[in-house]
Formats: structure tokens, sequence, C-alpha cells
């Protein structure tokens, strides 16, 4: 039985969203593929499959080594640190799409994130996250969100326990910020 507030909701939804939204958000959950069907190559070898983490939200962010954003690793941690018990996931995904700032390899990347920043969640490997060539998981977000497709290092998407994005942070907003908090113990709380 759809009660008055979903109908209401999806009302709102209907008339405040544009269109082009609507329609790549309804596609991609229309497909099925959720991103736990994405896996990403380690920083340190194996592969860090999104399946594993199935239930639970997560946080995909692409960073860089040499950004003017990169202190948005001790952050991350301690968003890790925080909301890792409750079961938030968060991935690093190091790319070299923007101002050349990730020119290094895995070696550089771990002395950086882990051995400057203290980095304790899972760090993919380096990996192409806009245009054609990106990550089958960029790809995929980007048809789901295309108004919110990385524009710079650490853009932040925020996957609900669904395994649909449940929202995008970009560059400027530190994982800090309350509105970051606010989205992960909401997508956490959800059932």
């Amino acid at each position: 039985m759809i009660d008055r507030r979903t109908i209401l909701a999806s009302l709102l939804a209907a008339t405040t969203i544009p269109s082009s939204i609507r329609t790549a958000h309804a596609q991609a959950a229309m497909s099925g593929i959720t991103a736990y069907a994405f896996s990403f190559p380690a920083l340190a070898g194996g592969n860090i499959r999104l399946a594993d983490y199935a239930g639970h939200p997560m946080m995909v962010v692409n960073t860089a080594s040499l950004c003017g954003f990169t202190p948005q690793y001790a952050g991350l941690q301690q968003l890790w640190s925080e909301f890792h018990d409750r079961g938030l996931m968060i991935v690093g995904v190091p790319s070299n799409d923007f101002g050349g700032q990730e020119p290094g390899g895995a070696t550089e990347i771990a002395e950086t994130a882990q051995h400057q920043y203290g980095v304790t969640f899972p760090m993919a490997a380096k990996a192409v996250v806009k245009g054609p060539d990106a990550h089958p998981f960029y790809r995929w977000a980007a048809t789901a969100r295309p108004q919110d497709v990385p524009r710079w290092n650490f853009h932040k998407y925020l996957v609900g326990r669904d395994g649909y994005l449940a929202d995008v942070f970009p560059e400027r907003v530190d994982p800090l910020d309350t509105r970051v908090k606010t989205a992960v113990a909401r997508a956490l709380a959800a059932a």
C-alpha cells in the first residue's frame, strides 16, 4: 500500500528535478546494476570487490597526491575511524585525470596516503575516472548522476545500502563537513 507521503514525495520529485536527471537516474535504477557489481584493482595487489561490502554504505573518492585537496585524506581517515565500525566502507581511487596531480606509481601513492596521512581504508590502484575510458564504476555513476561527475580530485560518491548513489559531494566539500557526516549517518541508519 502506498501512503500519502510516498505519493507527495514522488510528485515533488517529478516537478523539481530536471527531466534529464530523472531519466538518467531511472535508467540506472531500471538496469538493476548497483555499485556492488564493480571492483577495483587494489593498490597493494589483489582486488577490492565492492560486492564484498553489499548492504553497507560506502564512499568512493577519487584522490591525488599533489593536489590542494590532498589534506582531505586526513578527513577521510577520520570519517573512516568514526563510522567504519558501524558499517561504512571508504575506497580511495587515485587518479591522474585532473592537473596531472597523481603522476607516481603505487609506492608514491602509498607514501602519501598511508604514511603521510595515516590512511587505513582500502586504496585502489590508479584509475581513470572521467571520459569514455573511465573505470566502469565511474561510467555507471556518470549515467546515474550525469550532473554530478568528478570535476576535480576528491570528488565523493556516497553509495547507500541498496547499492545506488545516495549522495554526491564535490571536491570542495570536506569529508568532515556536517552535510557529509549527516548523509553517512542517514545511509547507515537506512534499513
